[in-house]
């Protein structure tokens, strides 16, 4: 959901072909799947594209290397990315909530288990908006 939101922000922005984007999961228990019927359903609702062709994958080293930002949905996630990536994510890696210093929580709650895509859709889009604005802001663009 975060990458589809983040990819519409982008290009409204006309920054398609200065920004590279890409998720990635920290577990493997989704790995080749499409995204969840509950992601799509929100994101239809809000208007916004499903990625074309999108399947969960795996984080990997290579990835984290090329990145500028490495942006977790929860603590939980950043802690998992610096024991296992180390000094590769170190200085790159934030939450997305991060970017949303009055929001009312710091982790993006997983939907597959709560079963509230809107809700997440209400935090992620405008924390998406504050991420692309901090990017703007460091990288000049």
């Amino acid at each position: 959901m975060a990458e589809a939101i983040f990819v519409r922000l982008v290009d409204e922005a006309g920054l398609a072909d200065r920004l590279q984007i890409a998720s990635a999961a920290t577990g493997d228990w989704h790995v080749g799947q499409t995204p969840h019927r509950g992601t799509l359903d929100v994101l239809r609702r809000h208007g916004v594209s499903p990625i074309a062709g999108k399947r969960a994958q795996m984080v990997d080293a290579a990835m984290l290397a090329r990145a500028d930002y490495v942006v977790a949905m929860s603590g939980e996630h950043v802690a998992e990315l610096r024991a296992e990536h180390g000094s590769v994510v170190d200085g790159k890696v934030s939450r997305l909530l991060d970017f949303l210093p009055d929001a009312r929580m710091r982790d993006v709650p997983d939907p597959y288990y709560t079963g509230n895509y809107q809700e997440v859709y209400n935090l992620v889009e405008p924390a998406a908006r504050a991420l692309l604005e901090h990017i703007r802001r460091r990288e000049g663009v």
